[in-house]
């Protein structure tokens, strides 16, 4: 039913396309011809009119009809006899064949042209999942096996552990089968608005209790990393989903604290401008190379950049999958390197209810 519907919107702008070239082709002829009394000019109008229509539209079909309807308007009202039709006069001929051969030509180029860019993007879309396929491989592998090699220890030293040692085990058996399960319904959630079947849906969150959540969760996995933590005084109520948004901020931390050489210093910065509660994230490191810089957010870098040293990489789900969440709440979000050194990240999110948000 969507594919019919948006054939059918197709057609109708490509006809309204079609009409409005057509239009101002004629009133343009009917101007050269009276007032600037240059008619002779007007079978290279409708030529011109020819390309247009068939660069604009999908298929050959809008293209030739405009060409014959272009060959008819030039026979009648710019061709003497004025108001009558003469199929048989070379010049009419002539036009009739260029118009055609030019409607023919330029419709397969851009056929061609979007049938290249689909394969393009249908490329860097695989190669894309790919990677996003690997880098979310790792972070389920991480805690899988954790809780494998828990629930192991608890089986095969049952009767040497104390009932402290018990339960501290299987505290954490807890705690990484909540990470693995919120992961989870993050991917789906991300599969679903990436594919746009869903909308993000909002609810009123407290700025000062997220940034409390990312930084417990964070310190339990890197307690030795200090963040130097920045946010306004004043409460500030930001509609989010906060669990995908913990995820973006969680992920970005990761990412320095992984890939940032040299880092002294991580800070957190959030203000508030113009409705936009913006987002910094800032290291001192060594920065982002320039080769990476421009596809830092699609997933398309090559694995070069990925280090086999599973302590080494990124744990979050992907600075991809960032962007897509960031994108999916109506921001933005940005990296740059910092003249002193080190990187920044930068995302914003509004701070007012949208009428679209569900």
């Amino acid at each position: 039913m969507y594919k019919k519907k948006n054939s059918l919107k197709k057609h109708i702008q490509s006809i309204l396309i079609m009409i409005c070239i057509l239009t101002i082709s004629f009133l343009a002829g009917l101007l050269l011809q009276n007032t600037f009394n240059i008619g002779e000019q007007v079978t290279n109008i409708f030529i011109f009119s020819v390309f247009l229509i068939s660069l604009l539209t999908d298929g050959y079909i809008y293209g030739i009809i405009t060409a014959f309807i272009g060959v008819i308007l030039v026979n009648f009202a710019f061709t003497a006899p004025y108001s009558s039709f003469s199929f048989t006069a070379a010049e009419n001929i002539i036009s009739a064949i260029l118009m055609i051969s030019i409607s023919l030509m330029t419709s397969t180029l851009t056929i061609k042209l979007k049938k290249w860019q689909t394969l393009k993007f249908e490329g860097e879309h695989e190669k894309m999942r790919a990677n996003l396929l690997r880098a979310v491989s790792h972070d389920l592998r991480t805690p899988l096996t954790t809780i494998y090699g828990s629930a192991s220890t608890l089986l095969e030293n049952k009767n040497s552990l104390t009932n402290e040692q018990q339960t501290n085990i299987l505290k954490g058996i807890k705690e990484d089968s909540e990470w693995l399960i919120h992961m989870v319904e993050n991917l789906l959630s991300i599969t679903r608005i990436d594919s746009g079947k869903i909308k993000i849906t909002k609810s009123p969150t407290v700025l000062e209790e997220l940034i409390d959540s990312v930084i417990i969760k964070f310190n339990k996995r890197y307690p030795e990393q200090k963040i130097t933590l920045d946010i306004p005084d004043e409460i500030v109520v930001i509609p989010m989903d906060a669990i995908l948004i913990e995820q973006v901020i969680i992920n970005i931390l990761e990412n320095a604290v992984h890939h940032a050489k040299n880092m002294t210093k991580l800070s957190l910065r959030v203000f508030v401008l113009n409705k936009q509660a913006i987002f910094e994230i800032k290291d001192n490191g060594s920065g982002i190379s320039e080769e990476r810089m421009p596809h830092l957010f699609t997933g398309y870098y090559e694995s070069d950049y990925d280090n086999s040293d599973s302590q080494k990489r990124n744990a979050g789900i992907g600075l991809s999958v960032c962007a897509t969440i960031i994108k999916a709440h109506g921001g933005d979000i940005t990296a740059e390197n910092i003249k002193t050194g080190g990187a920044v990240f930068r995302f914003n999110l509004s701070t007012e209810e949208n009428a679209n948000d569900q």
